[in-house]
């Protein structure tokens, strides 16, 4: 019985561990940011852009005999609820919780780079950049729980400024605009995993040449689409 106990307190000690952590971070033609995605209870799939911002939520699909996913999620039919007219303006009518997955935002109070935007997705905090720093960093997700976010800045290379540059210790290099045009602005790696593309020199092919559009790179997916 004891056993039991125990074994019960290890599922639910580590359902909450992992619940509401991040999962997924996409990628539009393997180079710009488009989502942050958090996993909820009931492997439901929160997607969020980096300007804190719910853009999506549902459960991905996956095929049977192939490594590969629905684009789109599908349809997630629990409880949605939503903050009333009671609330502040800038927070009136946004996602209060998604099943068991709470949401809370930061106030019209605030600055206005952080005004509106999403400050805890669960347990996890949320912070972003401000106006004090660079342009090409203002308004986006600074930090999600532990887990940090760096961009190029507004000085960088034309390619890769303003780009996801970092993730935790996971440094993103992306090809320049000094490469071939058909990679210029892709990601060239991610930490230790590189990615190669077909270039103008390889005739008639295009898109991944080694690596894979859908990579675990620590706790973290990363899906190059």
């Amino acid at each position: 019985m004891k056993k039991l106990h125990f074994s019960i307190f290890a599922l639910f000690f580590t359902t909450v561990l992992t619940a509401q952590q991040l999962e997924q971070i996409s990628f539009a033609n393997a180079s710009t940011l488009t989502s942050f995605g958090f996993i909820a209870d009931r492997n439901v799939l929160i997607r969020i852009n980096s300007e804190g911002k719910i853009m999506e939520w549902g459960i991905e699909v996956k095929a049977d005999r192939a490594e590969y996913y629905a684009p789109q999620l599908q349809p997630y039919m629990g409880r949605v609820e939503y903050y009333t007219e009671a609330i502040d303006s800038v927070i009136k009518g946004k996602i209060k919780s998604i099943g068991t997955c709470n949401f809370t935002y930061y106030g019209s109070s605030e600055i206005s780079s952080k005004a509106g935007k999403i400050r805890t997705i669960g347990n996890q905090a949320v912070d972003y950049y401000t106006n004090y720093d660079n342009a090409a960093l203002n308004g986006k997700m600074k930090s999600a729980g532990t887990t940090t976010f760096e961009y190029y800045s507004s000085f960088e290379n034309e390619s890769f400024k303003g780009k996801l540059k970092s993730v935790a210790n996971n440094a993103i290099l992306y090809h320049s605009s000094f490469d071939d045009k058909l990679i210029r602005g892709r990601i060239k790696s991610i930490g230790a995993t590189n990615f190669q593309w077909y270039t103008s020199l390889d005739i008639g092919r295009s898109g991944l040449k080694s690596g894979s559009y859908r990579q675990r790179i620590g706790n973290i997916t990363y899906i190059l689409l």
